[in-house]
Parts: structure tokens; C-alpha cells; sequence
């Protein structure tokens, strides 16, 4: 009767070290999408099939509202309750780098062989996030408009020239066709601004900051070419060029397809909407060259690694399965966004060779600049968004730019110059 016992005990033993051999271990995952039935379905999509294809990491997901995203991360970092795995929105990311909520991630050698670069979030010589998509930035236009008003098409090799792109306006105002000629999206407060207007400045010659140093934004956003900038972006709301910072958000979204305006600085994600309304008579045209080459934004939203991950070899694998093309492509496919690679960009309905929106995967690859890849890019941003409403709404350029940069300037030495913490 012992033997039987003790055998019995032994099986039991057997069994439950089995399970423990076999049981896989947790990692959670914090995701900004909440509220997009479709990009859940996507992300639960690769976490199902990342959990069902090995025996060691079982992933779990939880949604944020994106406005209350980034909050929800800091506060998290700061009570020591951060997820194995976040996602980051691509100018953010060096900022949670340098207050040590991420680490680097643990990639196989290759892994973003092909990749945009603006899908891959490089800080202090670590790639620390990487994106499944980019985001691209185009002047939308009616073919028939700018046939019926002797415009040229511009082209990547060819764009407008400042002055040209001004004649254009003065000329679509005058038509009095339009309520303004152009919708630059001035209904859009948040990160647009930096993003989608940053590109004119750098264009021009200025930045946000002094990128040989990080350590100012003296002669960058206060020099003659960000001056230059300014007069000019005062120009359009002085000229009724384009709607003013109390545009409403309704005919901000509507507006160009409505016939409003004329012409609409927008990115890629309401492109297929506009497809569907207007059809071939759409026209997706790169940036205007206001002196130093045509520039757009670049980095959308990354996968990175929390610091206080105890498993960060787990969580970079499961962010290495979700890079395979065929989950960039189908993201594409179901969000809008570009595939981050080329062999994806082949995989899906619209940027495939021929289709209707290949243009913004060579928008992305061929004008495409980082935000200013810097901790200091968050308070930056603020600055910078301030400035331009100022100078919409009739402050004076110089002083505008100039308390702008003083500010970034105190923000700097507040912060140690953001130095790296050795």
C-alpha cells in the first residue's frame, strides 16, 4: 500500500511540473486604440495567433482612449504599474526613453531590414519602438479645379514653389469659388499642429530646436528663416487664405469634399474617405518647396518594451511576430495608414503598385523628416502650437517666436540639456 502511495504522490508531482513546464507566462499590453472596433480586431488578431504559435508568452490586451493615453503611461511610470508592452507615439517615445520607462527592445539581427524610417524609433543610438504603419502628410486637390484654373500638377521631382503656391492661392481667392482656398486643418489642436506644420518651417530653413545640439532653440525657431516662416504663415489668415484657429471641426473634416475649399493639407488616414466621395477626380500632390526642399512629418504610432518589463526577451518577441508583413499589410488595409515596409505595401488594396493611394509611400520614403528626436520634442510641441495660433490670430512674429524659444530654451536647462543619465 505505500509503493502505490508513493507512486501516486510521485505521478501527481510528475503532472503538476509538467504543467508548470508548459504553462506560458503573462505579459500585458497597453494599447492607445480604444474605441476603434477595428483596430482591436487587428491587435487581438496578432496577439491570438502570437499566443497560439508558442508555448512560452501569453500576451493580454488593455485599451486606453487615446486622449487619455499618454497620461495613463506616465501615471503608471510613476506608481511603478507599467505594462510588459506599450505603444508610443513615434516623437513621444525619446522623452519615456530618457525618463527611463522604456528599454531598448531584443531584435533578431535584420528584423527592420526595408522598414520607413520614420516606422523605427531610434534614441541614443537604440532602436527602443517600431511601428507596424507611417502616416503621410499631402496637399489633396481636384483635378478639375486646378484644369479649370490652368494650375500645374506638381510632382515629387517638381512640387510647387513658394512663390507659385501663393500665385495659386491668390488666384483660387479671387475666383471666389471657395469659401477659403485652402483647409489646412486648423480645427485639429493637438499634435497635428507640430506635425503638419513643423514640415513648412523646416522647409524654410528653421526648426523647432537647434538639432547639432538639442541644447537651444536659438537661431532655430527665432532665426531669419523661421521669421520668414512666420510672415508667411501670418500671410495666409491676413489674405482669408485659409480658415482661422476657431475653424469647426465639422467643416474641417467635410469641407474640401463639400467644395469649400479648393485645396486641403491632410494626411493619409481620410484619404480612402475621399476616394469613395470624389473618385478619380482626386489628387493626392506632395509639399510645396518654400526654399530648402518639400518636407512632411514622419513616426506615427510604436511598440516599445516597458523598463520594468521582468520579461522584455518576451515582449520583443511578440512585437518582432507582429512586424510580419502580412499584419503591416493588413493593418493598411483596415485603418488606411501605410504598410512600413515595401514587401507589405505589395500585400494591400491601396498602396500596391497601381494603387490609389502608392503615392504616400513614396511621400513617406522621399520627403518624410522626424520630429526633432529629442525628450524636449513634448514641451517643444506645446511652444511651437502656441506660437502658431498667436501669429494666426495677429501677434507679432518676432515676439511670438521669440517667447517660444526662450521658453524651450528654460525647459532645456531645467532638464539638464536632457542629458543621458550615465
Amino acid at each position: 500500500m505505500k509503493s502505490l502511495i508513493t507512486l501516486a504522490g510521485a505521478l501527481a508531482l510528475s503532472t503538476a511540473l509538467s504543467g508548470t513546464a508548459l504553462a506560458q507566462t503573462d505579459l500585458t499590453m497597453w494599447y492607445h486604440g480604444a474605441g476603434s472596433s477595428v483596430e482591436r480586431e487587428l491587435i487581438v488578431g496578432i496577439i491570438d495567433d502570437f499566443n497560439a504559435s508558442q508555448d512560452d508568452w501569453k500576451v493580454s490586451l488593455q485599451e486606453f482612449p487615446q486622449a487619455a493615453y499618454n497620461d495613463s503611461v506616465v501615471a503608471a511610470a510613476v506608481s511603478g504599474n507599467l505594462p510588459d508592452i506599450i505603444d508610443v507615439d513615434g516623437p513621444v517615445m525619446p522623452n519615456w526613453a530618457w525618463a527611463g520607462y522604456m528599454q531598448p527592445l531584443e531584435l533578431s539581427e535584420g528584423t527592420l531590414d526595408g522598414f520607413l524610417p520614420g516606422a523605427i524609433g531610434k534614441y541614443n543610438g537604440e532602436v527602443y519602438s517600431v511601428g507596424l504603419w507611417d502616416a503621410a502628410v499631402a496637399m489633396y486637390a481636384r483635378k478639375s479645379t486646378l484644369e479649370k484654373y490652368d494650375i500645374r500638377v506638381p510632382t515629387l521631382d517638381n512640387p510647387w514653389t513658394k512663390d507659385e503656391f501663393n500665385e495659386i492661392l491668390a488666384k483660387l481667392k479671387e475666383s471666389g469659388e471657395f469659401e477659403y482656398p485652402l483647409n489646412l486643418g486648423m480645427a485639429d489642436q493637438g499634435e497635428w499642429y507640430p506635425y503638419a506644420f513643423a514640415p513648412f518651417l523646416w522647409s524654410f530653413g528653421g526648426d523647432l530646436v537647434d538639432r547639432s545640439t538639442y541644447t537651444t532653440a536659438e537661431g532655430a525657431l527665432n532665426g531669419d528663416a523661421a521669421v520668414e516662416f512666420g510672415e508667411w504663415w501670418q500671410s495666409l489668415f491676413e489674405n482669408d487664405y485659409v480658415p482661422g484657429t476657431s475653424q469647426d471641426m465639422a467643416d474641417h473634416e467635410t469641407g474640401f469634399i463639400d467644395g469649400d475649399y479648393a485645396l486641403q493639407w491632410n494626411g493619409n488616414w481620410v484619404a480612402v474617405k475621399t476616394l469613395d466621395a470624389l473618385g478619380d477626380d482626386v489628387l493626392f500632390l506632395p509639399a510645396p518647396d518654400f526654399g530648402n526642399g518639400p518636407k512632411i512629418g514622419g513616426a506615427s504610432w510604436q511598440f516599445g518594451v516597458a523598463s520594468t518589463s521582468e520579461h522584455p526577451e518576451g515582449a520583443s518577441a511578440f512585437i518582432e511576430f507582429a512586424l510580419q508583413p502580412k499584419y503591416l499589410a493588413a493593418f493598411s488595409d483596415g485603418i488606411g495608414l501605410i504598410p512600413a515596409t515595401e514587401e507589405a505595401a505589395a500585400m494591400t488594396k491601396n498602396y500596391a503598385p497601381g494603387g490609389p493611394l502608392e503615392v504616400f509611400y513614396a511621400l513617406s520614403e522621399e520627403q518624410a523628416m522626424l520630429r526633432p528626436v529629442t525628450p524636449g520634442y513634448v514641451f517643444e510641441a506645446l511652444e511651437f502650437r502656441k506660437a502658431l495660433s498667436d501669429i494666426a490670430n495677429g501677434a507679432d512674429v518676432v515676439d511670438a517666436l521669440d517667447a517660444a524659444t526662450d521658453a524651450i530654451n528654460d525647459d532645456i536647462a531645467r532638464n539638464n540639456d536632457y542629458a543621458v543619465a550615465q
